[in-house]
């Protein structure tokens, strides 16, 4: 893949998620968020790229296992495709935080989406690294889970069977594919320390420190938010009784 075609995909990755925002963000907002429409849609994006994201991560290593076993030098066009693919959609939903939220409500989400442009553009534009991103774009497969949690309370389903499902199944996913997965990331960093330039290693070790941080807090806000203060109001409930 010539650096040409990635300009191509990460230019075409915004265009689509441009047509994302404009289309089905606007045609399907429910009367619930009708004050919050910019929101809506920017979660709306965020799903979208994560379905297709997490669907295209998986079949990577399916249609080209031998990258699992070289995440350095290893990869095929496709997975080059999907690495700047999601660059344009970082880039797409950094500008449409910083056009139509407040800098207070976003300013994590924006560290964040630069921590991984910075890191996904020096991959494919060295063309090395490539599976290493692939396999950081699996937590998207807990992220399909995240943003429906996000569209759910949105459409004023948070005390739905469905909201509990997904809230389970979003923790799971959160365990297995955004913990696991960034814990076997920094592992790989360690242990392949030889292997890595240190500019490389030291931007991937920043960056997996970052992710540690902003996925633990996540995770206890999830925590909190779906399991413990409804066990806390169970208890309350079975005093008063």
């Amino acid at each position: 893949m010539e650096l040409s075609s990635v300009f191509v995909t990460t230019g075409g990755s915004v265009g689509f998620f441009s047509l994302v925002n404009a289309g089905v963000g606007r045609m399907l907002v429910p009367e619930s968020v009708c004050g919050n429409a910019s929101k809506w849609r920017n979660i709306c994006q965020s799903f979208v790229h994560s379905l297709v994201t997490a669907i295209w991560a998986v079949l990577c290593f399916f249609l080209h296992p031998q990258m699992a076993e070289d995440l350095i030098e290893t990869h095929s066009v496709f997975s080059h495709m999907l690495v700047s693919f999601s660059i344009g959609y970082f880039i797409y939903d950094f500008l449409d935080m910083v056009l139509n939220r407040k800098l207070c409500q976003s300013w994590e989400l924006l560290f964040h989406h630069m921590v991984v442009i910075t890191c996904f553009s020096l991959s494919v534009l060295s063309f090395r690294y490539i599976g290493f991103a692939v396999v950081a774009l699996l937590v998207e497969i807990n992220s399909v889970f995240l943003h429906m949690r996000q569209i759910l309370r949105m459409a004023g389903l948070a005390t739905s069977t469905v909201y509990r499902v997904n809230s389970m199944i979003n923790l799971g996913t959160y365990v297995v594919f955004r913990i696991n997965t960034l814990a076997w990331m920094t592992r790989w960093l360690v242990v392949n320390r030889d292997k890595v330039p240190l500019m490389a290693y030291t931007l991937g070790s920043v960056g997996m420190a970052i992710m540690t941080v902003m996925n633990i807090v996540l995770f206890y806000r999830l925590l909190r938010s779906d399991f413990l203060k409804s066990t806390t109001r169970e208890t309350k409930k079975e005093k008063e009784m």
